[in-house]
């Protein structure tokens, strides 16, 4: 994931994280690509929506409360990407009926999203005995982070389809579709048998 978060040693130093997580850009993709530049502040509802949902789960299992096996969350991340893709591709029209089951789809498949992100961090937290602030600067620098990601989808959306006029249902199920086939692959390769 690409995002801005503090280092434990301090809240005024940043680093980047990898782009080497595919499936949460994948998941921020085919969450955002049936929005236009203009549904900004449902966008912003929607993200902080997700964030919120790993922000539980990120808690729960670092708190040692709530936990499932590696294998299986690993496995259930590609599978929000293929459900949020399918739903993009049965969403007619974009108006707020469906949209209000896409805040709900994210707050949800954030709780996933986060057992993912606590295997990931958990044993750098391990060494700190304060848990609160460096799980509250993490879940602050994502959401930074999901933020730029999210605009860059927007501004890209904005030049390649609203200004041309491309057809945006092409556009979304283009993408929806891409995405879809990746993580069935991932799917496919992290299958938790």
């Amino acid at each position: 994931m690409i995002c801005i978060i503090p280092t434990w040693s301090g809240l005024n130093s940043y680093r980047i994280v990898s782009w080497l997580a595919l499936d949460h850009l994948l998941f921020l993709l085919v969450l955002a690509v049936i929005y236009c530049l203009s549904h900004w502040k449902q966008v912003l509802v929607l993200i902080t929506a997700f964030t919120l949902g790993h922000s539980i789960t990120l808690a729960l299992r670092l708190y040692d409360v709530f936990r499932l096996k590696d294998k299986l969350v690993e496995f259930l991340i590609p599978c929000t990407i293929m459900a949020t893709a399918l739903f993009n591709v049965m969403v007619k029209k974009i108006n707020a009926g469906p949209l209000r089951l896409n805040y709900f789809l994210a707050l949800f498949f954030g709780l996933i999203h986060g057992m993912g992100f606590a295997n990931a961090i958990c044993f750098m937290l391990a060494k700190n005995q304060r848990i609160a602030i460096p799980l509250i600067s993490f879940n602050i620098g994502l959401e930074a982070g999901q933020l730029v990601v999210v605009t860059a989808i927007l501004l890209i959306s904005y030049l390649l389809v609203d200004k041309p006029g491309i057809k945006r249902n092409g556009w979304i199920w283009t993408l929806s579709g891409t995405a879809f086939f990746i993580a069935s692959k991932m799917a496919i390769e992290r299958w938790p048998l």
